[in-house]
């Protein structure tokens, strides 16, 4: 056995965790959920649930990692396998959670984002746990093995989302981190109903959230709920799948939004529901979103539709097209269908689809109205497009004030 190995396995990588610390802080308020009970003798005690501690000590395990035969031991899976993804996923994070559109570094390090996300929902506890379930498989080796297959499961549903990276900069309260830091949200999907839970993102109300920071988060929303917010949330997405090609156009991010307090305590409130045992806040009140969250039942958390884009943003496009110097070609329609796909560009259900979504940007106008509201990049013009024709609906539903207008 080398020496040299490591035997701390983060499965919050330290990086990741330093970038919710408060300026001039190195250790964390870390909360265990689920304290331990400890026999000493005649003495049964609970340990400490709230603990002072830096990113070394928080979200580890001893030899999570380790692939093991007999005697032998190795990290390469630690050492190579996480190093790569975490040495490019921290440069990734940091120009999205800084997004302000699109630039040279958002090009290289899109596609570099959600393969960072696809490992870091698999690397955890519960992660593990998951592919154990679903691949049937009880030998750790086998699992570590596999998770280095599978990681990138979510990749292909995640690019052809809806992104939004939202602020909190305004807001005292700054978002946590948990040890299942890609969260999933779906309003009929509760926590804990079955460890470690199911695939999830298939499902056309499922929400991804992903804090990169204590001030900023990505939202990611299927495009078939955004243009019907009313669809049965547990409903499989239109040609949900993994592991396929697709492509994105990038200037549609959206980025901007101020997130008002509450709506800050609403997303901790979540991460919090579906950690699997650990949070950590630089603040310890942060921690107990529950005693100041508005509204506390699962299925009404997203009542108000604070976790959608905007919905004016949101080209209706029925696909993507995209041509070579030497004359070859590739196209998808929206949800990622190719020629061939006997769905592709349905007609019948793009119109159903715009008459959804026009009665549903009315809705969301109306529930958003003077709260901040997200920008596209700006060069294509899209942007002030959105922002005029959320003003006349509003207008005809006698919403419109000039004190109503919060486009910043």
């Amino acid at each position: 056995m080398n020496a040299q190995q490591s035997h701390l396995h983060h499965y919050v990588p330290q990086w990741y965790q330093r970038r919710f610390l408060a300026p001039g802080k190195t250790t964390f308020l870390y909360l265990d959920l689920h304290p331990d009970t400890v026999t000493s003798g005649r003495v049964r005690y609970q340990r400490a649930a709230l603990l002072n501690w830096g990113p070394k000590r928080c979200f580890y395990r001893d030899d999570l990692y380790t692939l093991k035969l007999g005697n032998w031991t190795t990290d390469e899976i630690e050492k190579k396998f996480f190093g790569l993804i975490d040495d490019r996923g921290r440069r990734a994070v940091g120009v999205f959670s800084d997004y302000a559109g699109y630039n040279s570094e958002v090009h290289e390090t899109f596609m570099v984002l959600p393969q960072y996300m696809g490992a870091q929902r698999l690397r955890t506890p519960i992660g593990l746990d998951w592919i154990k379930k679903n691949i049937e498989l009880e030998d750790h080796n086998k699992t570590l093995i596999a998770m280095q297959q599978v990681f990138e499961l979510h990749t292909t549903m995640w690019v052809e989302g809806v992104w939004e990276i939202v602020r909190a900069r305004n807001s005292l309260t700054k978002f946590i981190i948990s040890d299942d830091p890609v969260t999933f949200y779906n309003r009929r999907i509760f926590p804990g109903e079955s460890y470690p839970g199911d695939l999830e993102l298939d499902r056309v109300g499922t929400r991804t959230l992903f804090p990169l920071g204590q001030d900023s988060c990505l939202i990611i929303t299927h495009l078939q709920f955004v243009r019907n917010p009313r669809h049965n949330p547990t409903e499989v997405r239109a040609n949900a799948r993994v592991f396929q090609q697709t492509m994105k156009y990038l200037l549609d991010t959206q980025y901007g939004r101020e997130l008002e307090e509450e709506e800050v305590i609403r997303i901790n409130y979540i991460l919090k529901s579906r950690a699997n045992r650990y949070i950590a806040a630089s603040n310890e009140e942060w921690l107990y979103p529950e005693q100041k969250v508005s509204i506390s039942e699962w299925p009404k958390l997203d009542d108000d539709w604070f976790l959608l884009p905007n919905l004016y943003k949101v080209p209706f496009s029925a696909g993507v097209a995209v041509g070579w110097k030497d004359g070859s070609s590739w196209a998808m329609d929206e949800y990622g269908r190719r020629s061939g796909n006997p769905k592709y560009k349905d007609k019948f259900l793009h119109e159903k689809e715009w008459s959804a979504h026009l009665r549903a940007r009315e809705e969301w106008a109306r529930k958003r109205v003077g709260r901040s509201v997200a920008h596209v990049d700006r060069a294509m013009g899209e942007d002030q497009v959105g922002n005029k024709s959320m003003q006349r609906d509003l207008e005809r539903q006698g919403l419109w004030t000039p004190k109503a207008e919060n486009t910043e």
